[in-house]
């Protein structure tokens, strides 16, 4: 069995209704995909991903802010409200990237502030996103004791020195299919040293189709090539490396229930 531990099910173009969206899910388990994460990441699109993903049971839901959104603005009371949902299991996705909006920098660390601080609030575990934000994405986590609810860095491409920080703070690092690309030399140095009981597997999809199915949109059956090409990267066994994600992503999301024989 094998989780997608961070998904946009909602933005899925080969997914506009309930009827494509069961296809889509269809076609996962048909690979071994057995749960999903559908992640937020505008405010205002909260109510309707949770409406669209309501007939699924396998699918988790986070409540937050992605950091190149927060110029629609941030009612963290609203979150708030979100985030005591029963299927949501996260706050996030949330974080800093200087790289493509370092004109938003001040914003970005003002929202990224208030949602460590609901994190903690609600005690539920963080979703980051960060890009060129290195020294300042740890920091924030370690001022707003976001150790004492923990969280993922997704779809990782940063450095090891990054990812050990992260891993100090209690953080799991999530590996997307950026790993597959054929200029991914450094991240896969990184994801052969992040231990097996601090890693995850994830498309971000309809985003970064792996290889072999680049030029597609992708989605979450796509997970099983992720985590086959990681397995063989960190010379485990594909079997070794679903078990020990699945159980990571239930260890790190405490609020995701498993459901009867799975």
């Amino acid at each position: 069995m094998l989780i997608d531990s961070h998904c946009h099910l909602d933005r899925l173009k080969i997914a506009p209704d309930q009827a494509s969206l069961q296809e889509v899910i269809s076609a996962a388990k048909a690979r071994d995909i057995a749960y999903f994460l559908c992640v937020n990441v505008r405010q205002q699109g909260f109510i309707d991903m949770k409406q669209k993903m309501a007939a699924f049971d396998e699918v988790f839901l986070s409540a937050g802010v992605h950091p190149l959104d927060v110029q629609d603005g941030l009612n963290i009371q609203e979150v708030e409200q979100f985030a005591r949902d029963e299927k949501v299991v996260a706050i996030g996705e949330t974080g800093l990237d200087y790289f493509y909006a370092n004109e938003t920098k001040a914003l970005q660390q003002t929202c990224f502030e208030q949602q460590i601080d609901l994190a903690v609030k609600v005690n539920k575990p963080l979703i980051i996103h960060t890009r060129d934000a290195r020294e300042d994405t740890i920091n924030f986590l370690k001022r707003g004791k976001a150790d004492t609810v923990g969280g993922v860095l997704h779809c990782f491409t940063e450095d090891w020195e990054m990812a050990k920080a992260a891993i100090d703070l209690g953080f799991y690092i999530s590996v997307s299919g950026i790993v597959t690309f054929k200029n991914a030399g450094e991240l896969r140095n990184v994801i052969r040293k992040v231990p097996k009981d601090r890693l995850l597997v994830e498309t971000d999809s309809p985003y970064l189709a792996p290889v072999p199915h680049r030029g597609k949109e992708n989605q979450p059956a796509f997970v099983r090539d992720v985590a086959e090409f990681v397995a063989e990267l960190r010379g485990e066994k594909y079997p070794e490396l679903a078990q020990y994600t699945t159980e990571n992503f239930f260890t790190l999301f405490k609020d995701a229930a498993r459901l009867a024989g799975r």
